[in-house]
């Protein structure tokens, strides 16, 4: 039972059960699934299908956190690929072409790998702190969405691009492939390749890295890109779910939820070690937690406070040096052993 209790996983697996058995306080049906036209439906749907745009914006802060930086941009440009995206496709004679969405969704993909490299650019190479090189695209990417769209909301009416964050396929809900498409391959590379350990290496001493013979700029280029990428998707999904698309309030501080997915998943600020598996779990427990509250009824105003007090409870049950001095007792020393003083040797004369 120690053994289970002291693993990774434990405390944010059971945060996020009893959460959801909250739920049952105020909706007995919480857990009830049903299948309406051929889709899945269900609270416990919803919560993957709402925090798929989250899990995915994590993901690529983990691994630019494992090399040693963060990346705050993400919301600025969740809410620049939405607003591109839309113009695109407002724009068109004909918003169900399908030829049409497939070059608006390129477009805006490639403005956030753009995005992603220019922040790598400003880390790796000019040497910028990551907290600094990041904060100028925070700053100037949310006034870059706000010029695409004019200051307005863009509103579209296009099936192909509902599909991507409020369609189904296969009876699930488009979006939650998605997501399992990229954890997949973030996955797959990170853990079949030697990527993942050039990763953790950079993250643990990046100069003792670039010693041993590995390109610890390229490491942590890649790792901005991979995260502006997901970033750009997790736009996709966000304004393809309201068919619109809003350059002041896309993304707004989902990059904060972010970097407390991806701590309470077990991955260091500090850099190193990571795990996207554990990542996945902290980005569920904070929309579990946004769903919990709603359902409860908890004033607007005082949501943000909540959930800071339940994230900081996470937290705080995950340090073992805290779960050290309140769930166990110091142990007393032993008491000092007297010391023993070596008898002379005599000697013996023959």
């Amino acid at each position: 039972m120690a053994g289970v209790i002291r693993h990774r996983f434990f405390w944010p697996v059971a945060t996020l059960l009893i959460l959801l058995a909250s739920n049952l306080f105020f909706s007995p049906d919480f857990f009830a699934v049903d299948v309406r036209q051929g889709h899945l439906y269900g609270s416990l749907i919803d919560i993957v299908r709402f925090g798929a745009p989250l899990i995915l914006v994590s993901l690529g802060m983990t691994l630019v956190i494992a090399t040693g930086g963060i990346d705050l941009s993400v919301g600025s440009v969740v809410a620049i690929c939405g607003a591109l995206a839309c113009l695109r496709i407002s724009g068109l004679s004909d918003q169900n072409s399908v030829v049409g969405v497939l070059l608006a969704v390129g477009l805006a993909l490639g403005l956030a790998l753009l995005l992603g490299a220019w922040n790598g650019l400003l880390v790796a190479q000019a040497g910028i702190q990551p907290i600094i090189a990041t904060l100028i695209l925070m700053v100037a990417g949310r006034g870059l969405a706000q010029l695409i769209t004019d200051g307005q909301i863009i509103t579209i009416n296009s099936s192909p691009y509902k599909l991507i964050g409020g369609g189904y396929w296969l009876t699930v809900p488009f979006s939650i492939l998605v997501a399992l498409v990229v954890f997949g391959f973030a996955l797959l590379l990170t853990r079949r390749t030697a990527l993942g350990l050039l990763i953790e290496s950079v993250g643990g001493n990046a100069e003792a890295s670039r010693l041993a013979g590995i390109h610890s700029r390229r490491i942590i280029f890649t790792g901005y890109v991979f995260c502006g990428l997901c970033a750009g998707i997790a736009g996709l999904m966000i304004s393809s779910n309201v068919s619109s698309a809003d350059g002041n309030n896309a993304g707004l501080w989902i990059e904060l939820d972010a970097i407390l997915a991806v701590v309470i998943g077990g991955t260091s600020l500090a850099g190193g070690r990571f795990s996207l598996g554990g990542t996945v779990l902290g980005a569920l427990i904070i929309q579990t937690l946004t769903t919990t509250i709603y359902s409860i009824g908890i004033p607007p105003e005082t949501t943000l406070l909540f959930k800071a007090l339940v994230v900081t409870l996470v937290c705080l049950l995950q340090s073992p040096a805290f779960r050290a001095k309140v769930f166990h007792r110091r142990r007393k020393p032993p008491p000092p052993q007297p010391d023993r003083q070596q008898q002379p040797k005599v000697e013996v004369p023959a």
